[in-house]
């Protein structure tokens, strides 16, 4: 074999092994990277969380003389919890945004499913003409119509009730009967069909067909609604004056006076507050991806 030859034979398994090389050194780098953004996005999440905690544990000198990273001196000061229990009304606060909650969530599901299946399973006129007032009111600010919804509110009696905070949420948006279009046109039309030869009313092939084939759909929506409810501040504190009547957002709100707010018993409150949603997302997170990759893709 010439020396020509034998260039020629071996440049091929040279390329292919430097080929081999870059991937596999790109491969390392690729991952490298991506638990470096995973642990930066943790440090990034975690961290304020944990000056959080620090914070309700610490005493109020602590709080006001140290540093925002330094240790409590005692890990087990539960007095700042105790404090936004019995003076912050916490326990209160938690059963009337349970009440808000619960019913607003059922209305929202129930609207919103409805809503979805008149308008992917019924043909009408106007009905595009809905499809697009629904996209128009989620472009319209809500504090620009505050004005007139608390006259209305006013005047239906609610105000300074639980209802007025409820009424506000119990409607639907079209991100929930968006979701839940999404699910219905992946359910069969022939479903339909059969319930109505079988002599099914409308009514009946929603509550007995299409609301139990929308449980992913209802999970994602109760999710996504409940953190949204939970977390509101705006309507409550508008709505709903009275002390007794205050959610968690507003019993929070409480701790901050003229003169100065308590910082630690806040903290302590926003703990309480974090704990039962983290919870409640650990237990259903998988509903979350579930129900987005499904709805977009059927």
């Amino acid at each position: 074999m010439s020396l020509t030859d034998f260039r020629s034979t071996e440049a091929p398994a040279a390329r292919r092994a430097r080929t081999n090389r870059t991937e596999i050194v790109g491969g390392r780098i690729a991952v490298t990277l991506k638990y470096l953004s995973l642990v930066l996005a943790s440090v990034v999440v975690l961290l304020p969380l944990l000056v959080l905690l620090m914070a309700s544990l610490k005493t109020n000198d602590e709080y006001v003389n140290g540093e925002p990273f330094d240790a409590p001196g005692n890990w087990f000061n539960l007095d700042n919890y105790v404090t936004a229990f019995t003076e912050g009304g916490m326990l209160r606060a938690f059963v009337n945004t349970s009440i808000i909650l619960v019913v607003s969530l059922v209305g929202t599901v129930l609207i919103g499913s409805m809503a979805a299946y008149a308008l992917d399973r019924f043909e009408f006129r106007l009905r595009k003409t809905i499809i697009l007032l629904f996209l128009l009111a989620t472009l319209v600010p809500g504090v620009t119509t505050q004005v007139a919804t608390f006259q209305v509110v006013n005047n239906l009696g609610l105000f300074n009730t639980r209802w007025s905070a409820i009424a506000l949420f119990l409607g639907t948006d079209i991100i929930s009967i968006y979701i839940f279009q999404q699910f219905l046109r992946s359910i069969p039309r022939e479903l339909d069909e059969s319930a109505a030869i079988e002599g099914a009313s409308s009514l009946t092939i929603y509550f007995r067909i299409i609301l139990p084939l929308l449980k992913p759909a209802i999970a994602t929506v109760v999710i996504i609604k409940g953190i949204t409810i939970y977390n509101e501040f705006f309507i409550p504190f508008l709505y709903m004056p009275d002390r007794d009547l205050g959610v968690i957002s507003t019993s929070l709100f409480r701790f901050k006076g003229p003169f100065g707010a308590q910082w630690e018993v806040i903290s302590a409150g926003v703990i309480l507050v974090i704990v039962p949603t983290l919870v409640v997302f650990l237990l259903l997170q998988r509903f979350i991806y579930n129900g987005f990759t499904s709805g977009a893709t059927k």
